[in-house]
């Protein structure tokens, strides 16, 4: 699939490139650095061994369900969302950025041919546009909503992985956190899995029912009181 002329177009405005490769996956190119979305790079992380091991599918885990939905709030390149996959979850990905929106599908497609990485794909279900919007009119209640949303104020000395420096160009962080939070919720899911860094504030201030806290990120997990 071909980026959109409006992808491309704003990719430009930041200074970028967004062209196809000679292995024909798409790009995200400038500053000396090459963005693709490659879901491929988590095949080892996604073995029956290690999945029931991550933090993220701990924290999502919804027992007594047999086919679990979730909503990724804040997809980027869908990486958090193919261990949610993997792990049994229908996953919608809400991605606002056009340009962040078109690397995610195409990494999608990609992936889709992969064996190891097929039958995931096919539980993904990316959605072009804002999620915030999004929550408060889905046809559906999701057992989990995930968010990762960027976070506006960084220490002087936290480095952001090189592979994400071309993603800040384009996207701003979370600007009104409560209204994030409060979309999520609108969603009335069974729990609302929020990624932070391991000593990072509360989203909006709001205390979780409980968190999971690894070396490099940790899950608070807000579990909304069950209606009916």
């Amino acid at each position: 699939m071909a980026a959109s002329e409006a992808a491309c177009e704003l990719a430009a405005r930041a200074g970028l490139e967004l062209r196809r490769c000679d292995d024909g996956a798409l790009a995200l190119i400038g500053d000396g650095m090459v963005l693709r979305a490659d879901l491929a790079r988590l095949l080892p992380r996604l073995r029956a061994d290690r999945l029931g091991r991550e933090l993220l599918v701990r924290a999502a885990r919804v027992r007594g369900v047999a086919a679990p939905t979730a909503v990724d709030a804040t997809a980027g390149l869908g990486e958090d969302s193919v261990l949610l996959a993997a792990a049994g979850f229908t996953v919608t990905l809400y991605e606002r950025d056009p340009v962040i929106a078109a690397l995610l599908r195409d990494g999608l497609e990609r992936a889709a041919n992969e064996p190891q990485l097929a039958d995931a794909v096919g539980r993904m279900r990316p959605v072009e546009g804002d999620s915030v919007a999004g929550l408060r009119s889905l046809d559906f209640t999701p057992d989990v909503v995930f968010l990762d949303p960027m976070f506006p104020a960084r220490t002087k000395g936290a480095a952001v992985k090189k592979k994400f420096q071309l993603l800040h160009q384009l996207e701003r962080p979370c600007a009104d956190e409560a209204e994030l939070l409060d979309a999520a919720l609108a969603a009335h899911p069974r729990k609302v899995v929020i990624k932070r860094p391991p000593k990072g504030a509360w989203l909006a201030g709001v205390k979780p029912s409980h968190s999971l806290t690894g070396k490099a990120v940790r899950y608070d997990v807000i579990v909304p009181p069950q209606v009916g």
